[in-house]
């Protein structure tokens, strides 16, 4: 999977404004990250949520797949539970065009070449295995690596 800095080719993204919901990038001072991934099911989901939780409102957060799952990773949730974040209301989502052209930020995570690169974007990939499948010892390891990313990148960018 790929992250901001690199090209994201397999999982759709899409920016949340903490409460879930898709917001325009129109009026917006605050910069934008946009967490992709292939399926949009697990490690895009964790981004967006960790990223929202630490940054609060002075992040839009958006995530999507390249191909979405029909539902989240039921480890995913759990991890995420564990930490008092509650996905449980998200849904994987197609990554659009318009989402990249408008984030400030593309963080990639495994989607290879299927998500659209941008002259002039911040892509960032973040290297990190796909939780699909796993135990959930090894998706909270996931989700911490994700997490020191994520506080990583809120300091550059606030």
């Amino acid at each position: 999977m790929k992250g901001v800095g690199e090209p994201c080719a397999g999982e759709p993204h899409a920016r949340f404004d903490g409460r879930g919901l898709e917001t325009e990038r129109a009026g917006v001072t605050a910069p934008v990250p946009d967490p992709t991934n292939l399926h949009n099911a697990g490690r895009s989901q964790m981004a967006a949520a960790l990223l929202t939780h630490h940054a609060g409102d002075r992040l839009q957060v958006r995530s999507a797949g390249s191909e979405p799952a029909h539902n989240l990773n039921p480890a995913v949730v759990q991890a995420m539970s564990e930490l008092g974040l509650d996905i449980t209301d998200q849904r994987p989502k197609k990554l659009e065009v318009d989402a990249v052209q408008t984030s400030d930020v593309v963080i990639t995570m495994g989607c290879g070449d299927t998500c659209p690169v941008f002259p002039g974007k911040r892509y960032l990939d973040w290297t990190l295995d796909d939780p699909a499948g796993q135990p959930l010892d090894t998706v909270r390891r996931i989700r911490d690596q994700i997490d020191r990313h994520v506080q990583d990148l809120i300091r550059q960018l606030l």
